[in-house]
C-alpha cells in the first residue's frame, strides 16, 4: 500500500468519525462540557474504530490508539477555546487542522517504523478514495465549516434575527432548504470539476443567481451570495484536490 493511499483512507476515517457517526447532541455537548462530556469517550471510540479498520493493518492498532488518545485531549480542551475571548472565532478550525495534522504524523511514522502491510491490497486507489471523501465533505462536513465560518464572522447572529422575525410574520420559507441547495449545488460542481467540465460550473452559478430576494433584503441577499461563494469554492477546492491526487 503507498503512503497516499493509507492516508487518503485515514481522513476518510476521520470525515466518518467526526462529521457522520457524531451526532449533534455529541457535538454540542463535546463543546460546551469539554473533558466532562459523558459522550467525549464514546465519539473517541468510534474515531479509534474507523481508524484502525480502515487502516487494514492490525499492527495499527497502536496507531489508531494515538491518533484516538490525541483526538480526546484536542477535543476535551476544545470547549476551553470557545470560551475564549479571542480563540473562539477559530476553534472549530484550530480543531479540525490538529485532527489532520495527527493522523498525518502518527501514518508517517507508522510507516517508517513498520511499513504498510494491509492484511489484503485495496483494490481502489488513493484517487478513488478521495473522490468518495470528497463527496462525503459535500454533504455535511460542508454545511458544518460555512456556518462555522458565517459564526467567527459573527454574521449570523444578525441574519438568525431577521429569520425569526420573518417566522413571526408568517414569511419564513421551505426549512432546511437552503442546506439542501447547497449540497446539491456542491455535487453538481464537483461533478462537472472532475469529469473536466469547467464551464458547466459557471452554468450552475448563473442558475443560483435565479434565487433572488427583495431589493430592501440586503442583508439575506449578502447572506446568500456569501454562502454561495463558500459553497461553489469548497467544490471547486475538491475536484482540484482530488483529481490531484
Amino acid at each position: 500500500m503507498e503512503i497516499n493511499t493509507f492516508l487518503a483512507l485515514q481522513f476518510l476515517a476521520h470525515v466518518l468519525a467526526d462529521y457522520f457517526l457524531q451526532t449533534q447532541k455529541m457535538a454540542r455537548e463535546k463543546n460546551d462540557l469539554g473533558f466532562k462530556s459523558r459522550l467525549l469517550p464514546w465519539h473517541v471510540f468510534m474515531v479509534f474504530v474507523c481508524s484502525w479498520v480502515l487502516s487494514f493493518q492490525i499492527e495499527f492498532f497502536v496507531g489508531a490508539g494515538i491518533i484516538a488518545i490525541l483526538h480526546y485531549v484536542i477535543d476535551g480542551f476544545k470547549a476551553q477555546a470557545n470560551r475564549h475571548s479571542k480563540l473562539w472565532k477559530y476553534a472549530f478550525f484550530i480543531d479540525q487542522v490538529l485532527h489532520i495534522l495527527v493522523l498525518v504524523v502518527v501514518s508517517l511514522f507508522f510507516k517508517i517504523y513498520h511499513g504498510l502491510q494491509p492484511l489484503f491490497e485495496i483494490p481502489v486507489s488513493a484517487t478513488v478514495i478521495a473522490i468518495v471523501t470528497a463527496y462525503l465533505i459535500c454533504l455535511r462536513p460542508a454545511n458544518i465549516f460555512i456556518k462555522e465560518v458565517f459564526r467567527s464572522s459573527q454574521i449570523d447572529v444578525a441574519i438568525a434575527e431577521q429569520e425569526k422575525a420573518e417566522i413571526l410574520d408568517g414569511t419564513d420559507e421551505l426549512p432546511n432548504a437552503g442546506k439542501l441547495i447547497g449540497i446539491l449545488e456542491r455535487i453538481l460542481a464537483l461533478t462537472f470539476i472532475l469529469i473536466g467540465q469547467y464551464h458547466a460550473v459557471g452554468f450552475l452559478i448563473a442558475a443560483k443567481s435565479i434565487l433572488r430576494y427583495k431589493d430592501t433584503d440586503t442583508l439575506k441577499t449578502e447572506y446568500v451570495l456569501i454562502g454561495t461563494m463558500l459553497s461553489f469554492g469548497i467544490a471547486v477546492v475538491l475536484g482540484i484536490l482530488a483529481g490531484a491526487i
